[in-house]
């Protein structure tokens, strides 16, 4: 199966890594990567729950994906999780506003597969474990300085940014918040006709008003019921 030309890190971890002869190597654990200039070198897998080793992969050994599996050439380098951890990584770092505020953590990004350059990360609000979360695209031109555990951006806030995933969450709220500006455009029409009608019911009033004070109304003679008897031949 033909690589593909991008590919986002979450994706690359969740294979399981094969060997040329069948060997498996467990799925990938986390990523091996240089901050500096924004590349990914290779990743780990785990072996398994009880291993404590891990086998380090470089990107370049990556030979095909097929299906859940990806297929690597050659043999691993191994180490320890004590080792690895202090790898650096911006995988889970804080994303830092331009006034030192925390607006959200870097949960994965795009990348080459076979140069290793990342294209953009991918920022979420919260804790990026959890499953369905929305996702932020965070442009490398965007960000001015990073430090472990530290990225520092441009931006003020996440609605700055492009929404590239909305969460079950993200979209109940937009949908609630339509409904609302829906249901206010209503009142606010029905509000200008009820005004209107009151307008038109105001004016149709003074009508009857100024012609039962017109100057005909005031030259009608009403006679008394006795004056009727008097000029009535039957009575």
């Amino acid at each position: 199966m033909k690589l593909p030309k991008e590919i986002l890190l979450s994706e690359l971890l969740n294979y399981n890594v094969k060997g040329n002869i069948a060997l498996n190597y467990g799925c990938g654990e986390n990523v091996w990567m240089h901050p500096p200039v924004h590349r990914i070198l290779g990743w780990y897998s785990r072996p398994s729950n009880f291993d404590l080793k891990r086998n380090v992969w470089r990107l370049n050994q990556v030979s095909q994906i097929i299906d859940n599996e990806i297929y690597v050439k050659g043999d691993p380098a191994i180490s320890d999780l004590a080792t690895l951890n202090r790898f650096p990584t911006l995988i889970q770092a804080n994303l830092i506003n331009k006034n030192g505020s925390k607006i959200g953590v870097i949960a994965d990004f795009l990348f080459e597969i076979k140069t290793g350059k990342i294209k953009y990360y991918l920022v979420s609000r919260s804790n990026p474990k959890i499953p369905g979360s929305s996702r932020w695209q965070l442009n490398i031109e965007n960000i001015n300085d990073q430090q472990p555990g530290l990225v520092f951006c441009e931006s003020n806030s996440l609605d700055d940014l492009s929404l590239i995933k909305s969460s079950i969450k993200h979209e109940f709220l937009q949908q609630g918040k339509k409904i609302i500006d829906t249901f206010d455009d209503m009142k606010n029409k029905a509000s200008n006709r009820l005004e209107n009608w009151l307008e038109e019911d105001e004016d149709i009033n003074q009508n009857l008003d100024f012609k039962q004070k017109s100057s005909y109304n005031n030259e009608r003679k009403y006679r008394s019921f006795s004056d009727k008897r008097e000029d009535d031949p039957w009575i």
